[in-house]
């Protein structure tokens, strides 16, 4: 179009302050408040059941309804309290710790009648750490040093041994120093008849304590 066209000069525009000054009963719905048809800009929710749908009342109206609104009308105390416990979970399916798929309906035992049973599948271990760990477990409480009495210790040192000897360790000593002591092999000496009755007693102990 020719800007000297005599059409380009019929044409007017309604400037925008104009529409922003229009009547409000044509910018809102009339209230819904029976009896009342005033412009209604202020929106109130219709309640349960009717989630994301909304009433329009002018500004006294919407006052008294939301005065007078109770989301849990006709509901028992029990369903209050039940929806206001699933509420502070955002009203989404919660289980205990612990359980099972079937505890929670997700498993083959909510299609259909819910038994007790003990599930046999044992955890899974790949890399066998906790086989690891048990074995560790045990080897060190079967380790465990028994705390040595005096005449306990006496009888090691009698027979050159320290405190934590094997019973291999003890029983292959007092077979050398048996040997080695024995007036056979010493011509008669005394002096290795007494060390001889020395490690036999000393051995004798540690078998009566059990260490051997």
């Amino acid at each position: 179009m020719k800007l000297g066209s005599k059409y380009f000069d019929s044409i007017r525009a309604a400037p925008k302050r104009a529409a922003e000054n229009a009547p409000a009963a044509t910018r809102h719905p009339p209230c819904q408040w029976k009896g009342c048809g005033k412009p209604a800009p202020h929106r109130a929710p219709k309640g349960r059941g009717h989630d994301g749908e909304y009433l329009y009342f002018c500004v006294d109206h919407v006052r008294e309804y939301n005065h007078s609104y109770n989301y849990f009308d006709g509901m028992s105390d029990r369903e209050v309290t039940d929806f206001q416990k699933d509420a502070l979970t955002g009203h989404r399916p919660t289980w205990k710790m612990g359980a099972d798929s079937g505890s929670h309906g997700t498993g083959d035992s909510a299609k259909g009648p819910r038994t007790k049973r003990r599930s046999s599948a044992k955890p899974t271990d790949p890399h066998e750490f906790f086989a690891w760990r048990a074995k560790r477990s045990d080897e060190e409480a079967g380790e465990a040093p028994r705390r040595l009495r005096p005449i306990e210790r006496r009888s090691l040192d009698a027979l050159n041994l320290a405190d934590g000897a094997t019973k291999v360790e003890i029983k292959a000593r007092f077979k050398e120093l048996v040997k080695k002591h024995h007036p056979d092999s010493n011509g008669g000496d005394n002096r290795s008849e007494e060390r001889l009755r020395d490690i036999i007693q000393a051995y004798n102990h540690l078998k009566q304590a059990g260490l051997v």
